[in-house]
């Protein structure tokens, strides 16, 4: 399965396509958006994006009021769940600049949207949809995404796979471009994270959804998370981009700054290179090794004319001499006669043996 995003080819033989979820990291600022989207594609993403939220849209007030307490990564905010989500939304008259720069430095834009007027405002201005973790079994939202005929990226973070196959089954009839992205959403950036990635879980959705590219959505610090994605076959990696982890804000401590994300895209690009074919031959590169480590069978001592050759006067000794006889066809050598003399040490040729 391939598709198009931008000029991207996305594909399992296509190279991995970095997108950096700057997400809410603007800080309400405009020109620092903007700034963010140039420090990605300087750090080597391929795609900047954004969320297109409005908090009355996305989190009820009430709802989270009457909660015992905040939970998980929430519980360290400041403020509301309501208030939060109302500062880190992006305004919708942004949309058109946040394009613009993004095509001026050579980067796709796009954005999650989380309503149905954020879906067909948005989609004009991008060459992809984003569906976040938490919309995974909004099926009406999913398949309203999937009519507009553009490829899907969908989050499956804090979703069984029960969950899974409905909103893949949900899509695929109506927009076979589809990316699923292994998730876990504990946004606490805590070590202990590492223990439910379960990045195995890319090897069962390439089973379970063979028509589909699979994908990493990840929180996690360092690269060890995206090194095992990208060798398990993962295509699309996102991650949250900032330019200062310390900075206030929900997204910040997670996210990754130019510095790591260049060193993650580069370690990919080897890997990449490294994961190279499937078919074992003897590599351009080692074909000298292979004559200087291999062995050939040589004389164990002067042989003259006329001699039947035994085990005891045949050496397996490096190098392996082109045209030489191979240590595998040793059996086939004893028992033959020696047509001319070879010196201790010389390598045995088919051409100097007979019946």
């Amino acid at each position: 399965m391939e598709m198009k995003i931008g000029n991207h080819t996305i594909g399992p033989d296509s190279p991995t396509y970095f997108i950096a979820d700057i997400s809410a990291n603007h800080d309400g600022d405009l020109d620092r958006a903007k700034m963010l989207i140039r420090m990605a594609k300087e750090a080597g993403a391929d795609a900047a994006k954004f969320q297109n939220f409005r908090a009355p849209k996305i989190v009820s007030d009430y709802g989270f009021k009457h909660m015992n307490s905040q939970v998980s990564h929430q519980a360290k905010w400041k403020k509301s769940v309501f208030e939060v989500y109302s500062d880190a939304s992006l305004p919708f008259d942004w949309t058109p600049i946040l394009k613009e720069e993004c095509d001026k430095v050579g980067i796709d834009y796009f954005s999650s949207p989380y309503d149905f007027e954020a879906v067909d405002y948005l989609d004009p201005f991008v060459p992809a949809h984003k569906i976040g973790s938490g919309d995974v079994d909004w099926l009406e939202m999913l398949a309203y995404i999937a009519q507009k005929g553009k490829p899907v990226l969908l989050a499956t973070g804090a979703a069984s796979i029960g969950e899974v196959q409905r909103a893949v089954h949900t899509i695929l009839p109506i927009n076979p471009q589809l990316v699923v992205m292994q998730c876990n959403t504990n946004y606490t950036a805590e070590a202990v994270n590492f223990d439910h990635i379960n990045l195995r879980v890319l090897n069962a959705y390439q089973v379970m959804f063979p028509q589909v590219v699979v994908g990493l959505s990840d929180h996690t610090h360092g690269h060890a998370t995206v090194l095992g994605a990208v060798a398990l076959g993962a295509r699309v990696i996102e991650k949250h981009f900032t330019d200062d982890n310390k900075r206030v804000g929900p997204d910040h401590p997670f996210s990754m700054t130019p510095a790591t994300w260049r060193e993650m895209v580069d370690r990919t690009r080897e890997l990449e290179r490294a994961l190279g074919s499937a078919d074992k031959l003897i590599a351009d590169n080692e074909k000298d090794t292979s004559v200087v480590q291999r062995r050939c069978l040589r004389a164990a001592r002067d042989i003259q004319p006329g001699e039947t050759l035994t085990r005891e006067m045949i050496d397996v000794l490096r190098p392996a001499t082109p045209g030489a006889i191979k240590p595998s066809d040793l059996d086939l050598v004893i028992g033959t006669k020696v047509l001319k003399a070879m010196p201790a040490g010389r390598e045995i040729r088919w051409t100097d043996l007979g019946d």
